[in-house]
């Protein structure tokens, strides 16, 4: 008995000797559980959405002869751009630099540990608001392929993605979220764009990056004589709803923090999606006699799209605006736009992406109001409705030089890799289809 009370004593004096012995760190003091479980499930969302989400959306709508090919460049990016991420990705995204790109402070994940980083997240681990903005990264690369889904060679596709993961996806994330980037609205940027979850970052890079891929490589072999229905629409139906899902931790995740700011953005994409996916339906109904399953959930990404950079700054009547309206713009892009110039997207990541990416950023500058996002502060108005009709300009400037910077890079790149390794399957192998030709596999086996 007298030992146990000498061995209590003696803790007492060592803990009172050694201050803070029972006291959190300051940086473990500032991490919420909430926030951190938010960030971490919202991360596994946006994975969700690449596979089986995407893969299964786009798999779906090419031939059956492609179905795996075509799943497996999703399945690829999140392997490939993983990778990239932790060498140097995320140090070209987010780590200090310039106006225009990160530099290399945090390669091979430097400094990116468990305490937070105030910049970007004060209250959930660095490597939290890491992992989630590389779920991003994955996804963006893997939009592309919409365009040049049944044509192009698997090995030029893993050496494009790469190296344009590298040089117009990581410029543009940092020119917009990374401090001190051109466009961040809120670290320092030069012209403040509106983009809270990727409208101008994700959607028009890859959508226009996409457009021109399908420009360079050209049309797949007996476009548009031959007809290329969808194998299964079955498969993309799945896909897309999927996608509904997963948005919300592309979305309502990006608030950074379990609040009511995650609450706004949650509510607005769902509201824009179901608005967006009515529009579609109704102008297809005019035009055709009837609405498709194909058309309805093309205009519910449509409207995933577009109130992707509104979704934590506009009110739900907004929202349902843009969703409408990117409904209504990107069936006209798909149906009318894409025939006028005959040219072979053959997903529409062009039409939907790049268009639904770009009608979402300008009406952002529109729609914007300080009562949801106050962040210029100091009751500064936000959007056009708040007084600020100037935000429109900011917006297109972030649209104009995500245009440019994707169109450059992305020809470049193409010239480069087309040289080197060259892109396009040969027109025998195109024919046999991309699963046999390019991973000796198929699909599916009707003889078993």
């Amino acid at each position: 008995m007298r030992f146990g009370r000498c061995v209590f004593l003696l803790l007492i004096v060592s803990l009172a000797a050694v201050p803070g012995a029972l006291a959190q760190s300051p940086a473990a003091a500032a991490i919420s559980a909430g926030d951190n479980a938010w960030m971490l499930t919202s991360a596994a969302l946006v994975l969700f959405m690449t596979g089986p989400g995407l893969a299964l959306f786009y798999g779906g709508l090419v031939r059956r002869k492609n179905v795996l090919s075509t799943m497996m460049q999703s399945f690829a990016m999140m392997c490939i751009v993983t990778v990239l991420w932790a060498l140097v990705g995320y140090s070209l995204a987010f780590g200090h630099g310039n106006s225009f790109i990160g530099g290399f402070h945090n390669v091979f994940l430097h400094g990116v540990g468990l305490a937070p980083n105030p910049d970007y997240a004060p209250t959930i681990p660095a490597q939290t608001y890491m992992i989630y903005q590389l779920m991003f990264a994955i996804i963006t690369p893997a939009l592309i392929s919409g365009a040049f889904a049944e044509r192009m060679k698997f090995s030029a596709m893993c050496v494009f993605l790469t190296l344009w993961s590298l040089l117009v996806y990581s410029p543009m994330a940092h020119m917009v979220w990374g401090k001190g980037g051109l466009l961040n609205a809120s670290l320092g940027g030069r012209i403040p764009c509106l983009d809270f979850a990727g409208g101008t970052v994700v959607h028009v890079t890859s959508g226009v990056s996409a457009l021109v891929c399908a420009l360079y490589l050209g049309k797949r072999v007996g476009y548009p004589k031959d007809p290329t229905p969808p194998h299964s629409v079955v498969l993309s139906f799945i896909g897309a709803c999927m996608l509904w899902v997963g948005w919300f931790g592309f979305n309502a995740g990006s608030a950074v923090a379990a609040g009511a700011l995650a609450t706004s953005a949650f509510v607005n994409t769902h509201f824009a999606t179901a608005a967006a996916a009515m529009a579609w339906s109704l102008a297809e109904w005019i035009r055709n006699g009837k609405p498709s399953a194909l058309g309805a959930i093309s205009g519910a990404v449509a409207g995933l799209v577009a109130i992707t950079p509104a979704s934590g700054f506009v009110q739900p009547m907004s929202a349902l605006a843009i969703g409408a309206i990117a409904g209504f713009f990107c069936y006209f892009m798909v149906t009318r736009v894409k025939s006028w110039f005959g040219y072979d997207d053959s997903l529409d990541a062009f039409g939907v992406h790049g268009a639904g990416g770009t009608i979402g950023a300008v009406l952002t500058g529109l729609f914007a109001s300080s009562a949801i996002n106050p962040i210029f502060g100091n009751g500064k108005p936000t959007g056009a409705i708040d007084g600020n009709w100037h935000q429109i300009l900011n917006q297109l400037a972030g649209v104009a030089i995500a245009w440019v910077l994707s169109i450059v890079g992305t020809l470049v790149l193409l010239k480069v890799v087309d040289l080197v390794i060259g892109l396009r399957v040969s027109r025998e192998h195109e024919i046999e289809g991309l699963d046999v030709t390019q991973h000796g596999e198929e699909g599916y086996d009707f003889a078993s």
